[in-house]
């Protein structure tokens, strides 16, 4: 599960996928796979969720990494690549970008 903290020392990556209502649950299914049997396994990996909003039309993925050098290794692997370009076919567009959390509230 992740956990969101200030801390120096893990990567975020925030992802957000734009769809049509008819693609969603077929994109949902593509990336739970890519997390059950490729992504979850990949060196450096902590949590990740998926989340999508009522009208089908986004999906927004959090992970959490180690470290950049570990989400970026993954993301050039022949395998994501391969998987990156089965995801594309699905969505309008889908945009990974890494940030730092700069605080949190309860």
């Amino acid at each position: 599960m992740p956990v969101i903290a200030k801390s120096e020392s893990h990567q975020t990556v925030i992802t957000t996928f734009e769809m049509t209502p008819g693609t969603c649950q077929d994109l949902l299914d593509l990336l739970t796979a890519a997390y059950e049997e490729f992504i979850s396994k990949q060196a450096g990996f902590i949590a990740a969720g998926l989340h999508v909003n009522d009208a089908q039309t986004r999906i927004a993925n959090y992970s959490q990494w180690r470290q950049r050098e570990d989400f970026l290794a993954m993301l050039r692997s022949d395998e994501m690549r391969r998987r990156n370009r089965e995801i594309n076919g699905l969505c309008k567009s889908f945009e990974p970008v890494m940030y730092e959390v700069a605080a949190t509230f309860d």
